[in-house]
């Protein structure tokens, strides 16, 4: 009884406890289905609050992309019609333009149609009137042979002779006429020309000279120039390139160079050096550098100054640099430089006269001897390396031409190289502008002389006028008077071509015959 008493206790005991664990089991799991449930509702809330923000952002950058497309689609079309509004002007301005050719077209058709009927209109007229010339000439001919008893044939032949005899006499008559006026008016346009062109220019010219004399003051100095076992002088010709005359002249110190910038920048220095009095070696090559800087810089001027001058565009500054050098450069006894300014504005002038772009004439004169300022480093005429340098500093193909050109190493192409030539020749032979020594001339008189009695019927040949004139006295009997005038022709075609001299060569020839009779 006890123990079935004290199983049941137990078991209620068991079974209590287990109600109690499931109860707290229950309303453990029911607590945490209610604290999960309202997280998923809270978590829900905040999801839907980030969709409905993430939505918003997107439908503003939606709306914000829309716009812009639309701008831009409005820009576009705009653009279009404007592209559209302008072809459309213009295809208005080509039609007029048409219509208005097309009516000048039609109007020179009818032209041609009337000018076509006019033409064969006069076209029958002078196949009738051949007709008739035909049908007289066979009459004529009939009546001729009949009078003169020959034959056609004969007639012909002595009618053919006859007739070139005097073509003979009228073409020689002629073509002398024609070269006589053609001549006239050429030199007489060409005189107009050039004498204009001088009258409206002039120019100084200062004397030739490959050597530079300083003054001394003091013959003390003598002693410093030297130095020390000659060792100032060492340095200065070193650093210089000249050479330094000190016993040839007294009281002077001569300078000697053919590279006319080495002279000049030697002479600054030396004069700079007397000035100061400190002469030595140190002292020698700073002068010296700051001279040789101060050339370069007086260079760039003196072309700068040469390229305002001529009145010509600005060009390369290598071409300005070389125009410079050619200022300590002289051809007999002109300044390269000056005579090169003076050409420019000749060839201006004289391509105002002729309708020829002023411009790029000075361009051309100014440039034409540029290639003597390159030295003995690039061989070559200096006409044709000047012209190379200057087409490879980007010059116009003209101007190229036209220094090439200018003492005919190459065939001219336009008027440009000619007139260059022309202005050169004008520049360097007018009285002042050079001289030459007395060898050359002495070669150029004998050099008239031999090509003149290279010809067959020349008895005499004499130069005279310093050269200016060559007389030709022929035979009488071996050259008749049309062929004095082609031997004329001839000589002066023979000098152009193998004598290279100023100005210009008259060629006179004299034909006389002598009748001598001796009365006893």
């Amino acid at each position: 009884m006890f123990s079935t008493i004290n199983i049941f206790e137990v078991a209620s005991g068991f079974a209590l406890g287990a109600g109690l664990v499931f109860a707290a089991l229950w309303w453990r799991n029911r607590t945490a289905a209610i604290a999960n449930r309202q997280r998923a509702e809270e978590m829900l809330i905040h999801s839907r609050r980030e969709a409905d923000e993430i939505l918003g952002k997107s439908r503003l950058a939606a709306n914000e992309e829309a716009l812009k497309l639309r701008r831009e689609t409005e820009e576009s079309f705009t653009e279009l019609r404007k592209e559209h509004v302008e072809r459309e002007r213009r295809l208005t301005e080509r039609e007029g333009l048409l219509n208005s050719q097309l009516e000048r077209v039609m109007k020179a058709e009818r032209t041609l149609d009337e000018r076509e009927d006019q033409l064969k209109k006069q076209t029958e007229d002078i196949n009738t009137q051949q007709r008739e010339l035909t049908d007289l000439t066979r009459q004529r001919r009939d009546q001729l042979q009949s009078i003169a008893g020959i034959t056609v044939a004969e007639a012909r032949q002595q009618f053919l002779k006859e007739i070139e005899a005097e073509a003979l006499r009228d073409a020689s008559k002629l073509s002398r006429s024609i070269v006589e006026e053609a001549k006239d008016k050429a030199e007489e346009r060409a005189r107009q020309i050039i004498s204009v062109a001088i009258q409206r220019h002039a120019s100084d010219h200062t004397a030739e000279t490959t050597t530079a004399t300083i003054a001394l003051q003091d013959v003390e100095i003598k002693g410093r120039i030297i130095g020390r076992e000659g060792r100032n002088i060492r340095s200065f010709e070193a650093a210089t390139g000249v050479t330094v005359l000190i016993d040839d002249t007294p009281n002077a110190v001569v300078l000697s160079s053919f590279d006319p910038v080495r002279r000049e920048i030697a002479k600054e220095t030396m004069l700079r050096l007397i000035q100061d009095g400190r002469i030595h070696p140190t002292r020698i090559e700073e002068v010296v550098a700051k001279v040789s800087q101060e050339m370069e810089e007086s260079i760039m001027r003196l072309g700068e100054e040469a390229v305002h001058r001529a009145n010509v565009p600005p060009l390369h500054s290598e071409i300005v640099k070389l125009l410079g050098r050619l200022h300590f450069r002289r051809s007999y006894s002109q300044n390269i430089l000056n005579h090169s300014v003076e050409v420019a504005q000749l060839m201006g002038l004289m391509a105002a006269e002729l309708g020829i772009d002023e411009t790029l004439a000075r361009r051309c004169g100014l440039l034409h001897d540029i290639g003597k300022a390159l030295g003995h480093e690039v061989e070559g005429p200096h006409a044709v390396v000047g012209a190379d340098f200057a087409k490879r500093h980007g010059e116009h193909d003209k101007v190229v031409n036209a220094i090439a050109s200018h003492h005919n190493d190459v065939e001219p192409i336009g008027p440009l190289g000619i007139l260059v030539s022309a202005a050169d020749a004008i520049s360097a032979s007018r009285p002042g502008a050079r001289s030459e020594s007395m060898a050359t001339y002495l070669k150029r008189i004998e050099d008239l002389e031999r090509i003149g009695m290279s010809f067959p019927g020349v008895e005499k040949a004499y130069a005279v006028q310093a050269g200016r004139e060559l007389r030709i006295f022929v035979q009488p009997d071996r050259a008749s008077d049309e062929q004095s005038f082609a031997l004329a022709r001839n000589i002066a075609q023979k000098i152009e071509s193998e004598l290279t001299y100023p100005g210009q060569i008259r060629i006179t020839v004299i034909r006389e015959t002598r009748c001598v009779e001796v009365a006893k």
